[in-house]
């Protein structure tokens, strides 16, 4: 079992070592300069890098080097990103910042923006063929490339877009909303959990426990994110704040007001630790997480 580290350490350990494959990654394909630098020019935009984390520490709470995780966290972090680049384009969210900075296509323009969001959901899956055998064996990667398939898609991420665009303008149940933040932000990050028990040979209850403790902290994760859009500033956030207002969009706060859209992210946080609590692993850091989830101000 490999000694339990604070989140701090760990975070910023794991984050180096996957800022610089993923520059590695991207620098070294032979494709035109403008398109691996608009690649890059998002990638490197950072972020807590979540998703990447949790493989990393659900790899650790089964006493596995997260290293295994690697390329696995570098396709993760390509696809959330090129979701990102996408969701900002004129067609979609029509946002001019992200993270502080100008939205990739008010850097390269529409066209180059969109390809190099293409060109990372392709690549994704390329380098998730990059895991060695030795580490990884075949039948595992397949598995994680379906999963994966199966999380940024229709049945995911993607379907959750098209349900967040239909609804704009419309007054949501509960249940529709959560159906949204399930499946365009949940999916993905329950995805990362559920990688690092694939890659770690986590047996049924494992694997059904993780599930749920990634299904609430997906939900915590677009909760808070909704709670932000209200109180959080641009300063910190990076992007305008009330675009969820200005795009007409069904939120928490709306649904419930603004205390209740708290009570409700308590109530997912402490469901997600009660669901790790029943894996029996070295889950110290994966709750650490689920806590920056729920106190992160950007």
């Amino acid at each position: 079992m490999l000694e339990t580290r604070q989140l701090d350490q760990f975070a910023h350990e794991y984050k180096l070592l996957l800022d610089h494959e993923l520059r590695t990654l991207v620098e070294t394909l032979n494709a035109p300069s403008i398109l691996k630098d608009s690649m890059v020019y998002s990638l490197k935009a950072g972020g807590k890098r979540i998703r990447p984390l949790l493989l990393f520490a659900t790899l650790e709470a089964f006493g596995e080097d997260p290293r295994k995780g690697l390329f696995p966290a570098c396709a993760i972090e390509m696809i959330h990103t090129y979701s990102l680049i996408h969701d900002d384009l004129p067609s979609m969210d029509n946002d001019d910042l992200r993270r502080g900075k100008p939205t990739n296509h008010k850097v390269f323009g529409d066209a180059v923006a969109t390809l190099a969001g293409d060109a990372l959901l392709t690549y994704s899956f390329e380098v998730i063929g990059k895991l060695p055998n030795e580490s990884v064996p075949p039948e595992t990667k397949i598995k994680l490339v379906v999963e994966m398939a199966k999380a940024a898609g229709a049945e995911g991420m993607v379907g959750g877009q098209v349900a967040d665009m239909e609804g704009e303008d419309k007054f949501l149940s509960l249940q529709e909303l959560e159906y949204i933040h399930t499946h365009k932000t949940g999916k993905l990050l329950s995805y990362s959990v559920l990688a690092g028990a694939i890659i770690a040979g986590a047996n049924q209850n494992q694997m059904e426990s993780l599930s749920a403790f990634a299904h609430h902290l997906g939900l915590a994760f677009q909760i808070q994110d909704d709670i932000l859009d209200v109180t959080g500033s641009q300063q910190l956030i990076g992007k305008k704040v009330g675009s969820d207002t200005a795009n007409l969009k069904s939120t928490y706060p709306k649904l419930l007001t603004l205390e209740g859209a708290k009570a409700e992210l308590t109530k997912q946080i402490t469901a997600a630790k009660v669901n790790l609590q029943k894996t029996g692993l070295n889950i110290n850091l994966l709750v650490e997480l689920a806590e920056l989830v729920a106190s992160r101000d950007h």
